[in-house]
């Protein structure tokens, strides 16, 4: 017998919480990554309210200075500590797939001076259209659209950009490129970028609607991943025959391998934790994992810089966590978590290299209080260690910790 029934997972996408001992081997535009904080900032600098998840222990985290706003729980009703991550990268597929058990020695190719003309060239020949070549370098994927969707608009050609993430994205008007066309566009993309010198996570298709000077990214996005290169934790409870779902992007992350039940893209934050809730109170999900993955703090706010607007993003998710909660049943837990770090206040607009927080729960504890720190993969171990399946290739369960 399991000793949680069910487990949810709760990916908050770069809600990172203080740089990671390694964090000067990686940069951002040319700065070190060792002085990024993505909550530790944004609680400085504008301050952060989040009393149910300082509740479960978030403000009880170690740190070298205390979350600002966030205060420290006398008696916390969950368990909490911070992971370190293993694996070279601090993209939103290495966090992942290290949560899930694996350990990426060799991280994926970047392209900062944008992507090389032989893959420009293919791509164009393949798709009989012509490629913007001055949007060709990392770019925010709101401006991109902003500076060329009108040329695109009158000329159809492709607007095809990158970020700081080993990414290709393009970008298309859907009255002027339709949904297939772009759609099959980026799995030839998919098909050129499977290994080096261009070896790449994802091919995200991004179209949008409006006119110039009102461009609107739609929900429509679809992300083209490269399989896991070994079974995660999730192929092994596949393997058992034990439920998994995945609530958001997830699925596209681990190009659905170990996946059996799929809830959909979320247009929204809101709208995941919507498709969350709608996966725990199913009738037919009795037994298993639940994978959640809630973007808009990464996409919408830490890329972008706006300390602002990921404040009221964590704000937000607070106030909607004890519907969740509503939502489990006795024997079920929560744990909720992030895939790096996003510093809003800092330099660049890359990815941060941080511990992540990690928040467990169920209505079952009877205890509380500080787990080791940790690594990523100690979640899937876990998970494994609860379900009676294997590990992958990293993590030491924490399961008998949580009582």
């Amino acid at each position: 017998m399991p000793k949680f029934n069910r487990i949810h997972l709760v990916v908050l996408d770069s809600v990172g919480i203080g740089a990671a001992p390694d964090a000067n081997n990686f940069v951002n535009a040319g700065v070190p990554d060792g002085a990024a904080d993505t909550l530790g900032h944004i609680s400085k600098a504008v301050g952060l309210d989040v009393p149910n998840m300082a509740k479960l222990g978030l403000g009880n985290i170690p740190r070298e200075t205390p979350l600002k706003t966030v205060p420290a729980e006398s008696n916390p009703t969950g368990y909490a500590t911070k992971l370190e991550e293993v694996s070279l990268g601090k993209d939103t597929m290495t966090g992942h797939w290290e949560i899930m058990g694996l350990n990426i020695t060799e991280p994926f190719d970047t392209f900062w001076n944008g992507f090389p003309e032989e893959i420009i060239t293919k791509i164009e020949e393949f798709s009989g259209r012509k490629v913007i070549r001055e949007a060709n370098k990392p770019y925010s994927g709101t401006a991109v659209i902003d500076d060329f969707g009108p040329r695109q608009m009158e000329t159809g050609e492709l607007i095809i950009y990158t970020s700081a993430d080993p990414v290709l994205q393009i970008a298309a008007h859907e009255d002027i490129i339709p949904l297939d066309e772009l759609y099959r566009i980026c799995e030839y993309a998919r098909s050129i970028t499977l290994e080096r010198p261009a070896l790449l996570g994802r091919i995200i298709a991004r179209p949008y609607v409006g006119e110039p000077g009102n461009f609107t990214r739609t929900a429509n996005r679809r992300d083209l991943a490269v399989s896991p290169f070994s079974p995660t934790v999730l192929d092994k409870l596949n393997e058992a025959g034990i439920d998994t779902y995945a609530v958001g992007k997830i699925n596209d992350i681990f190009n659905g391998a170990g996946i059996n039940h799929d809830m959909g893209h979320n247009k929204s934050n809101s709208h995941g934790i919507d498709n969350l809730i709608r996966a725990m109170k199913s009738e037919d999900f009795k037994h298993g994992f639940s994978f959640t993955n809630l973007v808009d703090f990464d996409a919408l706010y830490g890329h972008r810089r706006d300390p602002h607007g990921y404040r009221d993003c964590l704000h937000e998710f607070d106030e909607r966590l004890p519907e969740i909660i509503a939502a489990m049943r006795e024997d079920d837990l929560l744990l909720i978590t992030a895939d790096h770090g996003n510093d809003p206040t800092y330099a660049g607009t890359d990815h941060t290299r941080e511990y992540i927080p990690l928040l467990a729960y169920s209505p079952a504890f009877k205890g509380n209080g500080l787990l080791p720190v940790g690594h990523f993969a100690d979640i899937s171990a876990t998970i494994a260690d609860n379900f009676g399946v294997e590990t992958a290739m990293i993590g030491e369960s924490f399961l008998d910790k949580l009582v």
